[in-house]
């Protein structure tokens, strides 16, 4: 079957090269080949699925749905789907946390999301310059590769460049505040930087390598746009949605941009993305902005049946005690295999390995593939061991996956002693609807 797809589909297909099997079903954290051999996933659709493959709650609200032949298709119309999923995102996630956005639904990737944030900003403040950072990673439709920073992207003939200016990202520079970089360059009107309609950031940088922005950092980005009236917008795309430990992964750091960006697991394992928006900044005018699948029902309906897991904290909690466990057996695995120059990076259950060489990180994923782990590298140059598994793996699970992990890095680099036995660290708990997070 692999030949076949080689043979009809484009050069551009990636993952299956990574990955080269035929996957048949799928359930939790696990998928399974056509031959029935079994796959953990630290890959979960590359946090599109962070709530798993095929949630009980998910299935059962889309086979009701589509059963009572509820509509599917709507562009921005309103069904019932969608009324439901806005009054369950306003209950579950915005009001509690005290914050007040527009919702506006994109087409159906992240990059529309993107493309809708900055065509806002520019619109809003009549300006057209975006300020992005190092290692940044927001799409591949024009506009947002223009904010990615990969220098492959702003190839002549691949993508543009136009209107961004990149800066350090917290880190970039070692100990030296970067935000105070910006400051300068904003209030010297000499500098060469054109006054942004807005700053895009991902709090952590998945794409880029793991990289955590500080809740300092963070804090002077708000304070500095503020100050010059610049539109603060938060990519959330990847690391949103709970991927942190907090619904939204800018919550630690109290602050409250004027828009944020979300796509992937927002819409339960199916194609949604949408731009919430400060009202003072929902300037658009009727149809400025469209897209012929941003009224996907299914999405709503499955988005609306996982905004469940949210009505208390049990999944953050759930996900901040299986972080603490990951994050040591990460240096453990630093500690016995690594040398000096070798990391680890993460927050909530977004990890990475850093072991410096992409060869060595693409040697370790696919041993980990044999070894039966789906697991992905990320990083300038595919450096970084990049976990992201379903938020509502089992401790067992995770487990497992850490000592795949610590064998193929093992069989890698070396044949030290292999990592000790790993303990239960959490109980099992329930979400009505979708069964056990953790059994």
């Amino acid at each position: 079957m692999l030949e076949f797809i080689a043979s009809i589909e484009s050069s551009v297909r990636g993952y299956v090269r990574s990955f080269p099997t035929v996957f048949s079903t799928a359930s939790g954290a696990w998928l399974t080949n056509s031959e029935g051999r079994r796959y953990l996933d630290f890959f979960a659709g590359a946090g599109a699925l962070n709530y798993g493959h095929n949630p009980r709650c998910v299935k059962d609200a889309l086979l009701d749905y589509i059963a009572s032949d509820g509509i599917l298709h709507s562009l921005d119309m309103a069904t019932e789907a969608k009324v439901a999923f806005l009054r369950s995102f306003d209950s579950i996630i915005l009001k509690p946390r005290g914050l007040d956005y527009r919702v506006q639904f994109t087409g159906p990737t992240g990059t529309n999301a993107v493309e809708a944030a900055i065509k806002l900003a520019r619109k809003v403040t009549r300006r057209s310059h975006i300020v992005a950072f190092t290692n940044a990673y927001h799409g591949h439709s024009l506009g947002a590769l223009a904010l990615t920073g990969n220098r492959y992207y702003h190839d002549e003939c691949y993508g543009s460049h136009n209107n961004v200016t990149h800066l350090p990202f917290d880190g970039y520079l070692g100990a030296t505040d970067t935000s105070q970089l910006l400051e300068k360059l904003l209030d010297d009107r000499s500098s060469g930087l054109p006054m942004p309609a807005a700053v895009i950031v991902e709090t952590i940088q998945g794409e880029g390598g793991i990289r955590v922005a500080s809740t300092a950092w963070l804090q002077n980005l708000q304070r500095i746009c503020a100050h010059h009236k610049i539109l603060l917008i938060i990519d959330d795309i990847q690391v949103g949605n709970g991927r942190s430990g907090t619904f939204f992964s800018f919550e630690p750091a109290g602050i409250k941009p004027s828009m944020v960006c979300l796509s992937k697991s927002i819409g339960g394992g199916l194609p949604m993305s949408l731009v919430l928006i400060q009202p003072q900044f929902d300037q658009w005018q009727p149809g400025q902005h469209t897209g012929t699948f941003r009224g996907n029902n299914l999405a709503f309906v499955a988005g609306k049946a996982v905004l469940e897991y949210w009505k208390d904290n049990r999944l953050g909690e759930h996900v901040q005690s299986l972080s603490k466990w990951t994050e040591a057996c990460l240096r453990g695995i630093v500690e016995r295999y690594g040398d000096d120059t070798w990391s680890v990076r993460g927050r909530g259950m977004v990890w990475g390995l850093d072991v410096v060489s992409g060869a060595v990180a693409k040697c370790i994923t696919a041993r980990a593939f044999e070894l039966g782990l789906i697991i992905e590298t990320s990083g300038a140059d595919d450096h970084v061991v990049k976990l992201l598994p379903p938020l509502t793996i089992t401790d067992d699970e995770l487990s497992l996956g850490l000592k795949l992990l610590e064998q193929a890095v093992r069989e890698v680099v070396s044949e030290p002693p292999a990592m000790p036995p790993v303990a239960k660290i959490v109980t099992p708990i329930s979400v009505p609807g979708c069964g056990y997070v953790n059994s």
